[in-house]
């Protein structure tokens, strides 16, 4: 039964099959003639149906690589080679099974990503009691958020959610790429697609199933799927010099030797399956790859693009900081008190999605300070946010632009590595919160390996003032700093960076412009979907700025393969090419034998699914410091 779905799934393949067969009996049965009809007939037609995608393919733009299998398969027909165009029918149609095979292998990670996808949750009858344990399954697109799920011993988180159990153990290695399961506690985040472990355990849905972090996965596995052209344009640059080499080599053995047959038995070695699949797995491989340890890369133009990379820019808030701000001081003014101050800015922040703003809400939680309710809200981005409190306006923000609705607004003096919120009320400065978050520690060794990795220039790009940004990538080991940028300004700037390619690396909803701008853009996606995300080439499912190193080595690695492999089989076709220029290679033997220099080449190209372990230079995170050595641009 597998055998017969082998031969419904590669109807060429079964037909060349059958016909190459018949033409073997009919010479066996002295009727040779009716057998060279019936192979010039079916390589005719073949021949007919290359050509035609062959011009659809010139028409997109791409050039026909099959020009030399169509002229091998004419040449050994025209002298009477019947059986070696056969052969050659056979190789190119056989590719396409080879290379849905090594294709399964090479994307067998992005597979089981999505075959895991959550299907069914549990949502318990009676969540207000604790003993029972009574549910109704549902379609995980249909549960609702706040809703309270059982999940059962070994079973997948349907949604992200909020552990409501005191503890629970789970794998989370199809999410991250760690291999160790994790333990959470009452009150911690789970996200869909881990698995639960020994134990069942009660979650609330905080996010609905399209927005959960196992959803966001699959559609960028989708998107990287879907995405060939780049392959098509690598071997693109090597078609035209390949059939012209080749086209030479044959002509002139033709024309050294007289004979017709020896232009065929130079061609039969010439055809371009190494650039047509050895290239195509060996990008699949390596976006297998790097989805296993936690990267998500949209497609092989960003493979190839990440492995020449020469320039890179930092957004500093969440991508080289920790990106959890704590708040330290509440610095009231003009009689306001600390708890109304923090208050009335965290009841306004639960309108933002600045990291500042979840910082401020977390620290009025955590003083059990009630948030109210906005009659009206604005966010300004970058800038801060707007809003009608219990009918008072507070305004939040950066100190120029409260400063415009509140003239006595007054700079606080901060400590480097220090950032501040400052509040307005009714056109009054109400104060300063003062937040501090401190840089991630492997940020410093993330910059030292990709300076000594060919990336000529790092900078940050950010909106934060001077002295902060400056500290902070002091800390880190960046020397170039724009500070004070709106998202227009960081579009600009990415877009003027030299040498190209250009990677922008960021993480919040400010971010995607920029990053969609970018030659590379990559987000730190780990804390859920953003428009960063969206926006991004590129998606660490990590909260760790070291997958970023992984992401540019892998990239560099399967390219390196990917090219070795195009090498490979070019290197092979051309030097026994030439061997055949002096009619030491049969038509025949020379056909079976470029079937093993395409065999040789794609697995060749499977070995983009391995590669050697990136190991991080032992850098660490320099103390604060005045800026006073790097360079700081600051906007206006």
């Amino acid at each position: 039964m597998r055998f017969l779905r082998v031969l419904w799934r590669y109807p060429a393949i079964t037909t060349t099959v059958l016909v190459f067969v018949s033409v073997l009996v009919l010479n066996a049965v002295d009727a040779p003639a009716l057998g060279r009809w019936v192979a010039t007939g079916y390589v005719a037609v073949f021949v007919v149906w290359t050509l035609v995608g062959m011009v659809r393919d010139v028409l997109r733009g791409h050039v026909g690589l099959d020009i030399l299998a169509v002229v091998a398969m004419v040449a050994t027909l025209a002298v009477g080679e019947y059986i070696a165009s056969l052969i050659i029918v056979l190789m190119l149609s056989g590719g396409e099974a080879l290379e849905d095979f090594a294709g399964r292998r090479a994307k067998r990670d992005l597979s089981a990503l999505l075959d895991r996808s959550p299907r069914i949750a549990h949502v318990l009858v009676h969540a207000e009691s604790a003993e029972s344990d009574e549910v109704r399954d549902v379609p995980v697109d249909e549960v609702a958020v706040g809703a309270i799920l059982l999940v059962r011993p070994s079973e997948i988180v349907p949604v992200d959610g909020e552990l409501l159990t005191s503890s629970g153990t789970f794998d989370e290695s199809s999410l991250t790429g760690e291999s160790m399961p994790v333990s959470r506690e009452s009150g911690d985040e789970v996200l869909s697609g881990s698995i639960n472990g020994s134990r069942a355990v009660r979650i609330r849905a905080v996010r609905s199933s399209a927005d959960s972090q196992y959803q966001q996965i699959v559609a960028l596995v989708h998107a990287a799927e879907d995405s060939h052209a780049p392959v098509v344009r690598l071997a693109d640059r090597f078609a035209i010099p390949f059939t012209a080499v080749s086209l030479v080599l044959a002509g002139t053995a033709w024309a050294v030797s007289g004979e017709a047959s020896r232009f065929a038995e130079v061609l039969v070695l010439a055809t371009p399956c190494p650039l047509l699949i050895a290239a195509p797995v060996a990008f699949l491989g390596g976006l297998s790859r790097a989805a296993k340890t936690g990267v998500i890369m949209k497609g092989g133009a960003v493979i190839e693009l990440i492995a020449r990379v020469r320039s890179a820019a930092f957004d500093k808030t969440g991508t080289l900081t920790q990106g959890r701000p704590e708040l330290v001081d509440v610095r009231p003014a003009n009689g306001f008190g600390a708890n109304e101050v923090l208050q009335l800015a965290a009841s306004a922040e639960q309108y933002s999605t600045h990291v500042l703003a979840e910082g401020i809400r977390r620290a009025a939680e955590a003083r059990g300070i009630t948030l109210l309710g906005a009659a009206e809200a604005r966010e300004e981005a970058t800038n801060g946010v707007v809003a009608e409190i219990d009918g008072r306006d507070v305004v939040v923000g950066k100190p120029a632009y409260v400063a415009a609705l509140a003239p006595d607004t007054a700079r606080a003096t901060l400590e480097l590595s220090q950032a501040a919120a400052y509040v307005a009320v009714d056109g009054r400065f109400a104060g300063v919160l003062v937040l501090a978050d401190h840089p991630r520690p492997e940020a410093a060794a993330v910059i030292a390996w990709l300076r000594t990795h060919e990336v000529d220039r790092i900078v940050m790009l950010t909106g934060d003032v001077g002295p902060t940004a400056e500290s902070v990538a002091h800390q880190v080991g960046i020397s170039e700093v724009h500070a004070e940028l709106l998202p227009p300004e960081k579009v600009a700037l990415a877009a003027e960076l030299q040498p190209r390619p250009v990677m922008m690396v960021g993480d919040g909803v400010n971010d995607a412009p920029v990053l969609a701008a970018a030659d590379i853009g990559v987000a730190m996606g780990a804390k859920g979907a953003t428009a960063a995300g969206d926006a991004a080439d590129v998606v660490i499912l990590v909260d760790s700025l070291a997958k970023l190193v992984d992401a540019v080595s892998i990239g560099r690695h399967t390219l390196r393969v990917a090219l070795t492999a195009i090498w490979i089989g070019i290197g092979l076709s051309i030097g026994l090419m030439i061997v055949a220029m002096t009619g030491l290679i049969p038509a025949v033997v020379g056909a079976l034998v470029q079937e093993l220099v395409d065999l040789a080449t794609i697995l060749y190209a499977l070995r983009a699914l391995g590669g050697p372990r990136t190991v991080l230079p032992a850098a660490s995170v320099s103390p604060a410091r005045a800026p006073n050595s790097a360079t700081i641009h600051l906007n206006g």
